[in-house]
């Protein structure tokens, strides 16, 4: 009974957090407020993602204040953009939801940002068909934290996605094993004015006006990478 309980407490406050999205938080905003993670990480390099890592990324997902709530039964929800690499530069922004639980002793809730590196073809494949399963379809692994990774090849090895969260200021790698990720149809319908593949998206560089924070702020953070 009261691990029925606590999964209906859980339940409600996805609820509570997806109906506060759809007022709230549009798919132009989200576009800004993804840049503005990516810029706040960048600005903090000691404790943000390796430049090695973030120069072998295929794709960059960013989920702007995931929702993780629980109590003993531990529960994601979120909405976020991503971008992939192409010969033109990086894609336009497409626009996903990623959901998935835990079982473990957890208690309270909190927003954290997510970040997410897709670091081979492989992992792209996944990305472009819009929905698919961490861990399952696509393998994730906690990525590392630094200025430099490059004495530790193990990351290259690892995983097809590696994901970091960001939660009160402390920005560490963060497990994902069973979330779902999918096509955000709404969002995209939103920001496009029609409807398009994700896979579409995602190969396609018109850089509309709306995407260039953020575009602008992976272009820069891939050429920081280079150096």
């Amino acid at each position: 009974m009261k691990k029925l309980f606590s999964l209906l407490v859980v339940l409600g406050l996805a609820a509570s957090a997806f109906a506060a999205d759809d007022t709230d938080n549009k798919a132009a905003d989200r576009v800004k407020a993804a840049a503005t993670v990516l810029e706040e990480i960048q600005s903090a390099p000691d404790t943000g993602i390796p430049d090695e890592v973030m120069g072998s990324a295929e794709c960059v997902a960013v989920v702007p204040s995931m929702l993780k709530a629980g109590f003993v039964f531990g529960a994601r929800y979120g909405r976020g953009v991503a971008s992939c690499r192409t010969a033109k530069g990086w894609s336009d922004p497409a626009f996903f939801t990623i959901q998935g639980g835990s079982f473990g002793l957890q208690i309270g809730g909190q927003a954290v940002d997510l970040v997410m590196l897709v670091m081979n073809q492989r992992g792209m494949e996944n990305l472009l068909n819009s929905k698919f399963k961490l861990g399952a379809d696509a393998s994730v692994a906690a990525g590392p934290v630094g200025r430099h990774a490059a004495a530790d090849t193990d990351w290259k090895m690892r995983a097809q996605v590696l994901s970091y969260s960001r939660a009160r200021g402390i920005f560490a790698g963060l497990e994902l094993n069973g979330a779902a990720v999918k096509m955000d149809r709404e969002s995209t319908l939103e920001f496009y004015n029609h409807m398009q593949p994700f896979n579409t998206t995602l190969t396609t560089v018109s850089s509309p006006a709306g995407a260039l924070p953020f575009l602008n702020g992976l272009a820069k953070w891939a050429k920081i990478a280079r150096k």
